[in-house]
């Protein structure tokens, strides 16, 4: 996988959540790719998994901006810090960072995320 390859695809995990696209999200992990969000639970597995994962996305934000800041690409694996603004369900908005480490097969699919922000705090501001 070329470098180019990697970033199109961090790129298009990004824009499948500012479209609210669950099809495009869960088809740019591999079919056994797992997400770790920083909330404690277990990972979410397999695309079943992960179409789960994004309804929580869905069911929490009416719009979600979220973009790439910086893009670190080492072999199979990517670090990414990226910035997100978003507008609740409710009306309230939020903004939030954080950074993600991103780990492909072969076929430049993701198997592995890593997330790394505050959760907390962004609900949070969901609530005010």
């Amino acid at each position: 996988m070329s470098q180019d390859n990697l970033k199109e695809a961090v790129r298009n995990y990004f824009a499948a959540i500012c479209n609210m696209d669950a099809d495009a999200f869960v088809n740019v992990f591999a079919v056994d790719g797992e997400s770790h969000d920083p909330v404690g639970a277990p990972p979410f597995q397999g695309h079943d998994g992960l179409r789960k994962f994004f309804k929580g996305i869905e069911a929490t934000f009416a719009q979600l901006n979220m973009m790439e800041t910086a893009v670190y690409i080492n072999k199979n694996e990517a670090a990414v810090h990226w910035q997100a603004e978003g507008e609740g369900k409710n009306g309230k908005t939020t903004q939030f960072s954080g950074i993600n480490l991103f780990v492909f097969n072969p076929d430049g699919k993701i198997s592995n995320l890593r997330a790394y922000w505050n959760p907390r705090a962004m609900m949070a501001q969901l609530k005010e």
